[in-house]
C-alpha cells in the first residue's frame, strides 16, 4: 500500500464485511516479493515479518485462487478491487452537452 492510502487506511474505522480497495492505492510487488507460498494469510504473514518486506496494516495479499485478504490490526479480512461502474452512454440521437444540443 503507498503510505498516504495508509495513514488514511490506519485512521479509518473499522467495518465489517469485505472492505473495498482502490487499485490506484497499491504498488504491484517487486520480483522476488511477490511469490509467498503459505497454507493461509496467517503463514504468510509469518514468514515475511521477518523479511526485508513485511505485511503492514492495508497490504493486501492475493491468494491462489485470486480472492484478496487485507491485513488489519486484528488479522485479516476479505477484500475486493473497487470497479467503477462504466458511464452510461446516451441513446441515439440525444446530445450529450449543452453544446452538442446547441449544434443540433
Amino acid at each position: 500500500m503507498k503510505d498516504a492510502a495508509r495513514q488514511h487506511f490506519r485512521s479509518a474505522p473499522h467495518v465489517s464485511g469485505a472492505a473495498t480497495v482502490k487499485p490506484k492505492d497499491y504498488e504491484a510487488p517487486a520480483e522476488a516479493d511477490a511469490g509467498v507460498e503459505a497454507e493461509n494469510e496467517y503463514a504468510a504473514w509469518a514468514i515475511l515479518r521477518n523479511s526485508e518486506h513485511p505485511l503492514h496494516v492495508g497490504d493486501l495479499l492475493e491468494l491462489p485462487e485470486g480472492a484478496l485478504r487485507i491485513c488489519k490490526y486484528v488479522g485479516f479480512d476479505e477484500a475486493k478491487w473497487l470497479v467503477p461502474e462504466p458511464a452510461q452512454a446516451s441513446l441515439p440521437g440525444t446530445p450529450q452537452t449543452a453544446q452538442d444540443a446547441a449544434q443540433a
